[in-house]
């Protein structure tokens, strides 16, 4: 099957522009750009919305009443899946790691504003409760008569990954329409793994001469490499497209989660001040800083060589550095 054949729906406001990061560029010793996932728009922007072009449209032809998903309390995944299942006349239900906070800052404000049931769990117990919960939920609306359909965490599934599939396929078309080389790598924040699987796959197809590199923000039980692997080839066997991938092919820079996930880190809280400073970018303490501060690390040590040219995927994220405003602003006075 071809990608073009594969149904979806158009939620983002696609293509995103690559941007040039001139002073950083310098600053770094290599030639940096960022796509600008962040501007995809929908239900608030990030790179999600390309996931949930191709759930959605699976999702809509299944008569779908009740969409459920899961996340951590500031997740963007969950934050427009509930866009999207209002977008779709659906109800979003969102079961988010973390206990239930005295107030509600960032993208849980935005979960609340799209009007979704949130059920939180404890964050020691939720990867033993949260397929249950999510089944129950689901079980829940069958007996009501309403038909549920559950989103894995990040969307991260082989159906998923086309939307980094097809994102690979329109960077080769701007970098054509540019007549510039494609960059030599592509860097990308690792949570669920779908983004980085889609992206092998779209780079073997359409940027055979680019290497992609995940930084992962948080920890996996089962490893990051061994995880997408078996998704890309998941993803390439839907395409028809006959590449295998082995834990061996998955790059993933793992130095960089600082404390655990959601928890902002000394260097990622380092590189979005640099960001801001340097080129007026917004990046956030979940995801995007913990990534640069990943590019940073990597070119520092030699494993990104100077003079690279080098893309970053910008997934967005900023509503996420409202909760840590207090943290962010620590040297405000000094």
């Amino acid at each position: 099957m071809k990608l073009e054949d594969i149904p979806r729906l158009s939620l983002g406001f696609l293509p995103t522009p690559i941007e040039k990061m001139e002073r950083l560029s310098a600053e770094l010793g290599i030639s940096l750009s960022m796509k600008r996932d962040d501007f995809t728009g929908f239900g608030g922007g990030g790179n999600k919305v390309r996931k949930l072009e191709f759930l959605m449209a699976d999702a809509v032809a299944q008569g779908v009443k009740v969409l459920i998903t899961t996340g951590g309390h500031q997740s963007n995944h969950a934050r427009m899946t509930a866009a999207a299942a209002r977008k779709f006349g659906m109800k979003p239900i969102l079961v988010l790691r973390g206990n239930r906070p005295a107030s509600y800052q960032g993208n849980l404000l935005l979960d609340h504003l799209f009007g979704a049931e949130i059920d939180f769990l404890d964050p020691d117990a939720y990867f033993e409760q949260i397929n249950p919960r999510m089944e129950h939920h689901a079980a829940q609306a069958e007996a009501r008569g309403e038909k549920a359909y559950i989103i894995p965490l990040g969307g991260a599934s082989a159906l998923g990954a086309m939307g980094y599939v097809n994102a690979a396929k329109e960077l080769s078309e701007q970098y054509a329409a540019r007549a510039t080389p494609a960059p030599d790598y592509i860097v990308a924040p690792v949570g669920s793994g779908g983004t980085l699987a889609g992206l092998h796959i779209g780079c073997a197809q359409y940027l055979p001469n680019t290497k992609v590199i995940g930084v992962a923000v948080t920890g996996s039980a089962v490893p990051f490499s061994e995880r997408i692997a078996k998704m890309a080839n998941d993803g390439a066997a839907l395409l028809g497209f006959e590449k295998t991938f082995t834990p061996d092919d998955i790059r993933i820079e793992t130095d960089y989660i600082g404390p655990g996930y959601s928890i902002p880190s000394e260097a990622g809280n380092a590189a979005i001040k640099l960001a801001g400073d340097r080129e007026g970018v917004l990046l956030d303490p979940v995801y995007t800083g913990k990534a640069v501060s990943g590019i940073i690390g990597c070119v520092q040590n030699g494993t990104i060589p100077k003079g690279s040219s080098v893309l970053f995927v910008h997934c967005g994220g900023s509503p996420a550095l409202f909760p840590f405003a207090d943290l962010l602003t620590a040297d405000r006075e000094a």
